[in-house]
């Protein structure tokens, strides 16, 4: 796995407190208990109750490390993972649970994971007709906090799939890499799919053809509105000693779509085009990888406005004409900008899902 260079445990507050709050109410513990959640956070109750209260990594995971320990249940995580319903991850959860369909869902769920979880980072990649969903760790984790983090993360993806396609998603595959634990029977009760333990990878495989499936309940402008609301929120993210992707991120956000070149991104961070490629090999992800990303979303939510001409999204998006643009959308998503707006339509007239 992954993992940052030392010095995480300097990194600025940023991951919401309800998560936290969240993992107190699986413990079912009392005001009065909470202070031995927050043991070593240096956290008072008042903070920690605060709506608006965010955690530094380092105090995300000693209060994941208290949690383990006060449950006495090495499958804390996968009772976790359950409670975390898209509901409870904000804009990006409006944003993936509102998405056209789980491929688009989870494309928004990488680009706009740092704002809920700096702890891990999500790689999307298409491998022939599967979808492969890669997970990394941003910061140091003993045995056990790694594989609860693990179940939680899973889980929590599942959640997202099974509430855009309306069922379990029996055709996932899941690779842990942690040995099949004591609690390993467990597992069906909480994961659909295929399981495998002892993996060089901690992954998550889908069938292309599932995550495209539409979505029930997609709603376009609460699409449009949460996206635009996860990327200010991305583009305010702690500056202190943030890793590369997110330095780009926050300056494509910070400029008209697709006109920051890998060597203005570089020059601004005070190396070469090369340095730069080399730290974003290391964080596993690439100027390219990372400036797609951001253009799809727009893409996407530029065309569930059905006023914008296919041209008129090519001309916002800077693209020189608009069969270079179909190109890259056909890229993106599989199909052609026509198709995928057609088919977004057609789901317009869907009843939203009970």
């Amino acid at each position: 796995m992954a993992q940052q260079a030392d010095g995480w445990q300097n990194l600025e507050a940023s991951i919401p407190s309800n998560y936290s709050r969240i993992i107190a109410r699986e413990l079912d513990l009392t005001v009065r208990q909470l202070p031995i959640l927050l043991r070593g956070t240096a956290l008072d109750v008042e903070q920690f109750l605060s709506e608006d209260s965010l955690l530094t990594p380092a105090q995300q995971v000693r209060v994941l490390r208290n949690a383990l320990a006060l449950s006495g249940q090495p499958e804390f995580g996968l009772r976790l993972g359950k409670r975390l319903t898209p509901a409870t991850h904000g804009a990006m959860g409006f944003a993936a649970s509102s998405s056209p369909d789980l491929l688009s869902a989870l494309r928004a769920i990488h680009t706009f994971l740092p704002t809920r979880a700096s702890v891990i980072q999500l790689h999307l990649q298409q491998v022939e007709e599967h979808l492969e969903c890669r997970l990394d760790f941003q910061v140091p984790l003993n045995a056990d906090l790694q594989r609860c983090v693990a179940d939680t993360i899973v889980k929590v993806l599942l959640e997202f799939g099974e509430f855009i396609v309306g069922r379990p998603l029996y055709e996932a595959e899941i690779g842990f890499t942690h040995p099949a634990p004591e609690y390993h029977a467990l597992y069906a009760e909480y994961l659909s799919g295929r399981i495998r333990f002892g993996c060089d990878q901690l992954t998550l495989k889908l069938p292309m053809t599932l995550c495209q499936e539409p979505n029930a309940s997609a709603n376009h402008e609460n699409y449009r509105l949460a996206l635009q609301q996860c990327e200010a929120m991305l583009a305010q993210l702690p500056t202190h000693k943030p890793n590369y992707q997110t330095r780009l991120k926050k300056m494509m956000l910070s400029r008209p779509p697709g006109t920051l070149s890998e060597e203005e991104a570089a020059a601004s961070l005070f190396m070469n085009k090369r340095t730069l490629a080399r730290k974003l090999k290391q964080e596993n992800s690439s100027f390219r990888q990372i400036r797609d990303d951001i253009l799809s979303q727009q893409a996407a939510s530029y065309l569930c406005d059905s006023k914008l001409s296919i041209e008129d999204i090519a001309a916002l998006m800077h693209y020189h004409d608009s069969a270079n643009f179909r190109r890259a959308f056909k890229r993106w998503f599989g199909h052609p900008p026509e198709q995928y707006r057609q088919r977004v339509s057609s789901r317009g007239a869907m009843p939203p899902r009970a």
